[in-house]
């Protein structure tokens, strides 16, 4: 780094090949570190002075999703991010990556896709136009591109998820999250029809 903070050499960001993931390492045989439960030693952590009763300390399997994500709406409904919270924090716990992804990061992405879910059933309501303020002639429907925002935001957080788990997981998997919300985004177009 020169004295002004800028980079002046090295290696390019996001330059090169990308890393295998874990699971891919384990089925060609290859070198991978993987992190056994029989690995760590507790005594490692054990403090002389530990206070009476803090071993029968319990801890909860899910953090509460914020109270935003299933905040009531104008039009009187809830937002429904906190279902889509829980059920993405569970396809992590199967996969044991919960410890691994920020709780804000699955907030995030609840909240972005519940938002394109919005905004898809605005569409669905209001239709693919609408009407110029000043002019009155037929403009895109501002949803349209909001639930684009919505969705390309929802994506890259995505991503960002699933590539902690792809590089950390040792089970090979098919589905995700993703494939349920968009069953319930289609249901949902089809029981208003």
């Amino acid at each position: 780094m020169a004295r002004d903070g800028t980079y002046r050499g090295g290696r390019r960001v996001k330059a090169g090949s990308k890393p295998e993931a874990l699971v891919d390492k384990i089925a060609a045989g290859k070198e991978a570190n993987v992190l056994e439960t029989h690995d760590f030693d507790p005594e490692a952590l054990f403090a002389p002075d530990e206070p009476e009763g803090t071993s029968d300390l319990y801890g909860e399997d899910m953090p509460e999703p914020s109270d935003y994500l299933s905040a009531r709406q104008k039009d009187g409904k809830p937002l429904g991010a906190d279902e889509i919270y829980e059920e993405t924090w569970l396809w992590l716990k199967e996969r044991r990556c919960e410890k691994l992804v920020n709780p804000r990061l699955i907030e995030s992405y609840a909240q972005a896709f519940a938002r394109f879910i919005q905004c898809e059933e605005a569409v669905s309501t209001y239709g693919l136009l609408g009407k110029h303020p000043t002019t009155g002639g037929a403009i895109a429907s501002p949803f349209v591109s909001m639930s684009q925002n919505f969705q390309k935001q929802a994506n890259l957080i995505w991503y960002e998820i699933f590539d902690i788990v792809k590089q950390n997981t040792t089970t090979a998997f098919i589905s995700t999250p993703q494939d349920d919300m968009m069953e319930r985004l289609l249901r949902k177009k089809k029981e208003r029809d």
